[in-house]
């Protein structure tokens, strides 16, 4: 495995010992920001529920809204819980594990579970042949030539935007994190019964309060509202024309979080509600900085800021990308096919 690795630009290639040095005094976390991201999430989001509670009544063209607004929220608490997971969030192990079990019960995930799983998606991207856990269903060109033909159906149904920023999301929230992976010790699939025993016990108190139709239907609406988005996050982050996948002993861990994590450059109001993970090229290089330091970090060195941002509007076009193309070393669209096609068509001829 290299230890370093050449930007997006001239710069000479980067050790691991200069990022290291640079990331050193962002990772300690801030008791104070740590609790005031809390305050001023929580109690918005429980507030939205106090409103929907009045607004029921009245007319559910008003509660939708609010619905929309609280499943927002629910993706600035899963960027809590997941810098729980990692242990960033508060210097206590406790008071991480504490605050990612009662968030995960608002997310509707798994605190260990995920973490586990999420550790490995940490020591795997960007990796060809360790693909499979927490990342998004990629296939090379040549995988997916080589593939039956329902595996291809399969494939492009799974590649589906309405599948997988729509479908997907409620899926993976409301069944998938029901259910323990078969690789998962004891203490993950026993963090997954209890966080299901939770919810429950949520789910059978909020129907108490609004009925059990309305809160279905407030939950669904939520969990839709942050499951697209959150996977979307998570596709942009890692699915962009130019990210970074190798096999081997010439995958890097410094290149797969630099070159292959963006930086996903949103407007201040998304940025707030995503928690700065679009800063998510500082999040792979070291996932011990809490999210509320992350724009800090890449505002320290050259370095991190020579990584080029994705807009908001430029990330729309990573939704056509399908398949890693190993010779051009991009992600490329189906139309890549029909040009091979061509081009072997014309070999022959």
């Amino acid at each position: 495995m290299t230890n370093d690795v050449s930007l997006p630009t001239d710069a000479p290639p980067v050790e691991n010992a200069v990022w290291k040095e640079i990331v050193a005094k962002y990772q300690k976390p801030s008791t104070w920001r740590a609790s005031w991201q809390i305050t001023d999430t929580v109690i918005p989001y429980g507030f939205c529920w106090y409103l929907m509670y009045l607004a029921r009544p009245v007319s559910w063209w008003l509660v939708l809204p609010l619905a929309v607004l609280a499943g927002a929220l629910v993706v600035r608490l899963f960027i809590i819980f997941h810098d729980c997971g990692h242990g960033s969030f508060f210097k206590s192990t406790a008071a991480n594990d504490t605050v990612g079990f009662l968030t995960g019960v608002l997310t509707f995930t798994p605190y260990y579970h995920w973490r586990w799983e999420h550790a490995i998606h940490h020591s795997s991207a960007g990796h060809l042949d360790r693909r499979g856990t927490g990342d998004v269903w990629t296939l090379t060109v040549q995988e997916y030539l080589e593939s039956s033909r329902w595996k291809k159906f399969a494939y492009r149904l799974a590649r589906n935007p309405i599948v997988l920023f729509v479908i997907a999301p409620l899926f993976l929230f409301v069944i998938w994190h029901r259910i323990p992976s078969r690789n998962s010790s004891r203490r993950e699939r026993h963090s997954v019964y209890a966080m299901n025993l939770a919810i429950l016990g949520m789910a059978v108190g909020l129907s108490w309060i609004f009925g059990l139709k309305a809160y279905l239907f407030i939950q669904l609406i939520i969990l839709a509202t942050a499951g697209s988005a959150g996977v979307w996050m998570f596709y942009v982050q890692h699915q962009f024309e130019d990210v970074y996948w190798e096999h081997g002993e010439d995958w890097s861990y410094t290149a797969a979080a630099l070159k292959g994590s963006s930086f996903y450059k949103l407007p201040r109001v998304l940025q707030w509600f995503t928690g700065n993970i679009g800063f998510h090229h500082i999040h792979h290089l070291s996932p011990r900085i809490p999210n509320y330091n992350l724009e800090k970090c890449h505002r320290a060195d050259p370095l991190f800021q020579q990584v080029k941002p994705i807009t908001l509007f430029a990330s729309l076009k990573t939704s056509t990308l399908r398949l890693w193309d190993e010779e051009s070393k991009k992600l490329v669209g189906y139309g890549h096919l029909r040009t091979l096609r061509k081009k072997n068509q014309a070999a022959g001829g």
